[in-house]
């Protein structure tokens, strides 16, 4: 074998034993730990108190929406009727009030004064006739059983005087004051229902309780929707965050604030720097198994939440984030 053969052939045997370390150390080398995560964030679901017929759809999904805008119209001829009913009670209330407070009519006081001075001119007449037919009596031309009967009418016709002038003064003063504190307090349970309804009325008009994104329309227009049902679902794409679930021997290098270097695969290879707000209290499902029945356990897996400290625009639900372990910084004063 020739020189030039011999250095060829350990070349080849150098670059063989190159490989095959490389190799090995590649399959005794773990490979580098992936947390992955997904994007959440807030969601709103709009509905109704009351049961309606869906009458007017005013956005469809994936539209932009800011707070206050009308989302939908439910028609609901019960509600209507109701206010009607409403209404015509709190008018007749109103009328009972007004009578109350007013008084009588002036005719009404008229008449019972009319009343009165008749009554009061019989009496004074019935007092002239009993003193009269009493000095008869008195001279003997009269029996006592007629002194009497004038007597009687005497006294008879003064109550019906008095009776006269305390209708007189009745209707001059009005309604009692308990009269008139009921009057008003029906005035009050009417007004409290006709509010009442009117309140239900509105909750026919369903607007956006936020600036959001329409993500959801979960009935159409001609469809009979219950009380509480979520008719348009909105998401706020300005409030998100991302959702681990970490196995507890990994929380030691985790604390509030700890910042994650986060890899959006959907937004291409850029980092993002995100902040711990939330780690679970309590931990959830068993992410790891133990096999043998001595020296090992179950570990438990804790829902950790992280914030970008900045806007990530074009961040959307569902999108799945990306941290490598190896790449995170201990928490501050321990060691990695």
């Amino acid at each position: 074998m020739s020189l030039t053969q011999r250095i060829a052939a350990l070349i080849t045997l150098v670059l063989i034993l190159t490989a095959l370390s490389i190799a090995g150390w590649r399959l005794l080398t773990p490979p580098p730990l992936l947390l992955q995560g997904q994007v959440e964030a807030r969601e709103v679901h709009v509905s109704s108190k009351i049961p309606g017929r869906i009458a007017t759809l005013y956005v469809e999904e994936g539209q932009r929406v800011l707070a206050g805008n009308l989302l939908l119209e439910l028609e609901s001829p019960e509600i209507e009727a109701k206010l009607r009913q409403a209404t015509a009670a709190e008018r007749a209330a109103s009328a009972q009030q007004e009578k109350a407070h007013t008084g009588a009519r002036r005719e009404e006081i008229r008449s019972a004064y009319n009343a009165w001075q008749t009554a009061e001119a019989n009496a004074t007449l019935m007092e002239k006739t009993f003193a009269r037919i009493q000095r008869l009596h008195a001279e003997g031309v009269v029996p006592a059983q007629q002194k009497d009967e004038a007597e009687a009418r005497m006294i008879a016709a003064r109550r019906t005087a008095e009776a006269a002038r305390a209708g007189y003064d009745m209707a001059q003063a009005g309604a009692r004051q308990e009269d008139r504190a009921a009057a008003d307090a029906l005035v009050a349970q009417a007004e409290g229902a006709v509010s009442e309804v009117e309140a239900y009325l509105r909750e026919t008009r369903l607007s956006a309780p936020l600036s959001a994104e329409v993500s959801a329309i979960n009935a159409e227009v001609g469809e009979l929707v219950s009380p509480g049902f979520p008719v348009v679902s909105l998401v706020d794409l300005e409030d998100t965050w991302v959702t681990f679930q970490l196995r507890e021997d990994l929380l030691p290098r985790i604390r509030m604030g700890t910042l994650l270097p986060t890899r959006f695969p959907a937004m291409g290879e850029g980092l993002y720097t995100l902040k711990v707000t939330h780690i679970a209290a309590m931990g959830d499902f068993a992410t790891w198994r133990a096999t043998r029945a001595r020296g090992d356990f179950d570990l438990k897996t804790f829902e950790v939440r992280a914030r970008p400290e900045k806007p990530v625009p074009g961040l959307r639900p569902g999108m799945s984030a990306i941290v490598i372990w190896e790449n995170l910084s201990s928490p501050e004063g321990e060691e990695p």
